[in-house]
């Protein structure tokens, strides 16, 4: 069965929906260059290969602390473990580091993607205890982020950082480790559907199969090491057919996690599964049996005839009808990282430039923190499964949003629109006029709701709600010319009392904009 194509319309609120879910936050640059070109040229965009950042540097000497081992400025992923306190600051900078790939993210999918295989493929910066480890594999999960999905699966199962999180590292013939072939299994490929029905005798024998790899702390490596692994048989369940994986010895023992990934992609349920998780995190939780039968099972199919590469999947679901589907468009709660950077973005706040680096790292790291005070902290899921919210049924994303997130979100919107975040006499904060002076005509304040309503909802908002916030741009007078003529003095002569003016009712306007429940969705 094909998916149906998306024929439709495809202006701005489409465009804006196909992009706030493939990126975080939409710059209307990025709306206002895309505008005219159809859905299929849009997401070929999307989902082009991109270079990989530079890595994060050291950016975290101070009068405390100095890393003997980095120049300040200097990259710290190749160098050596030395103790906590330079682990520690490391794994911070690396954190700040990520969210400015957010922030400087192009027309690409692949920052979205290395959030979404962060969770599926989830690793604790805490556990792992080496920010050396945390960095490759956070730039593996960006290198193959729209890569093929097997090799994926191959290289976080001898990933450093994997084999440290899941105990991988001490699993030895003798004492075989049985949590990443259960994860492998429950979490990774298969899920835990009633139709994926392996057993605990396949989660011991998956176990055996991956006994023998160690770590290499000066190289930042693993390394398979033959004397340590089990080199007798491994016997499957019905499920896999009762497949017998036969013993390697010698350096192929290696081989038999190949031989692993063979079985397991040979079960349809696997790409069933990936293909659930891909829809909950881009479209909606709910998958309906409709759902289930005409999305999920041909975007399985077309995952299976490529190979398992993730591009041809990713293209028929966002090129699909069912994608801009009125019901799928603002029924996401945005995630802490969305909602963060997403201002970020949309407002265009002017961070400290990247030279100046100890700063620009402290700036990207307090939308990191605010992000994790959230619930969503950045490198350190809550446990091997990810964030709750992207796979606790019934509640989902409703689980970001209670009564203590919501107040600081607002907290958070409210102080950007307001006085911003100042340190080192560096400051972050929405520049209302500057904002709104990109829209097309200012000073009409009709045209300047809508604007600003069709860039940061991807909803509609009743007539009433429109009115009043047209109320705040006069000031509850009566005729428009109020705020048309603001405008037009303020930037005829820009002077303190005129700019005070202007100013205020902005902020005030894209307070209760972001006040509202709207704002909260994607």
């Amino acid at each position: 069965m094909a998916i149906d194509v998306y024929t439709g319309s495809f202006g701005v609120k489409e465009l804006n929906h196909l992009l706030k879910r493939t990126l975080f936050g939409v710059k209307r640059s990025d709306l206002n260059n895309l505008a005219g070109q159809s859905v299929t040229q849009v997401v070929d965009l999307l989902l082009k290969t991109i270079s990989l950042p530079n890595p994060p540097i050291n950016n975290y000497n101070d009068a405390s602390y100095t890393d003997a081992n980095v120049a300040a400025g200097q990259t710290w992923v190749n160098a050596i473990y030395t103790d906590g306190t330079a682990n520690s600051r490391r794994v911070t900078s690396f954190k700040a580091w990520w969210v400015s790939q957010m922030l400087s993210q192009p027309i690409s999918i692949t920052e979205k993607l290395t959030l979404f295989w962060h969770n599926h493929f989830a690793t604790e910066a805490d556990t792992v205890d080496d920010a050396r480890y945390i960095y490759k594999h956070n730039n593996l999960l960006r290198s193959l982020a729209l890569g093929n999905f097997k090799t994926l699966v191959k290289q976080v199962t001898i990933d450093p950082a994997m084999l440290k999180y899941l105990n991988g590292y001490v699993s030895t013939k003798t004492a075989p480790d049985e949590n990443y072939g259960r994860e492998l299994q429950e979490l990774f490929t298969m899920g835990k559907g009633p139709d994926s029905k392996y057993t605990e005798a396949d989660v011991k024998a998956a176990a055996r199969v991956l006994t023998g790899y160690k770590l290499d702390a000066i190289a930042i490596t693993s390394i398979f090491d033959a004397t340590r692994h089990d080199v007798a048989d491994k016997q499957f369940s019905a499920f896999y057919n009762n497949k017998i994986i036969k013993a390697r010895t010698g350096v192929d023992g290696a081989k038999e996690v190949d031989d692993l990934l063979d079985m397991l992609f040979a079960q349809v349920e696997l790409s069933k599964y990936i293909c659930r998780r891909i829809y909950r995190f881009f479209v909606y939780y709910n998958i309906t049996a409709d759902v289930e039968a005409n999305i999920i099972v041909p975007l399985a199919d077309i995952f299976r005839a490529n190979n398992y590469e993730i591009k041809p999947v990713l293209k028929a679901l966002f090129t699909s009808s069912h994608f801009f589907l009125a019901q799928n468009r603002s029924c996401n709660i945005k995630a802490p990282i969305d909602f963060v950077i997403g201002l970020a973005k949309e407002f265009e706040l002017v961070f400290p430039d990247p030279n100046d680096y100890v700063n620009a790292y402290y700036m990207w790291d307090y939308l990191r923190v605010t992000a994790s005070n959230l619930q969503q902290n950045l490198g350190d899921p809550p446990n091997v499964s990810g964030w709750p919210a992207y796979y606790q049924i019934p509640q989902f994303y409703e689980l970001w949003v209670n009564s203590d997130t919501l107040p600081k979100r607002n907290v958070f919107t409210d102080r950007f629109i307001g006085t911003g975040y100042t340190r080192n006499a560096k400051k972050i904060a929405i520049d209302a006029i500057a904002y709104t002076a990109k829209f097309s005509k200012p000073e009409d304040p009709n045209i300047l709701v809508d604007e600003a309503l069709t860039h940061l909802y991807t909803i509609d908002v009743s007539p009433e709600v429109r009115a009043f916030l047209k109320s705040i741009l006069l000031s509850n007078q009566v005729n428009d010319s109020y705020w048309t003529t603001a405008w037009l003095d303020y930037k005829t002569a820009p002077t303190t009392m005129k700019t005070t003016i202007v100013l205020t009712r902005l902020q005030e306007f894209y307070k209760y904009i972001m006040n509202l429940e709207e704002y909260q969705l994607s």
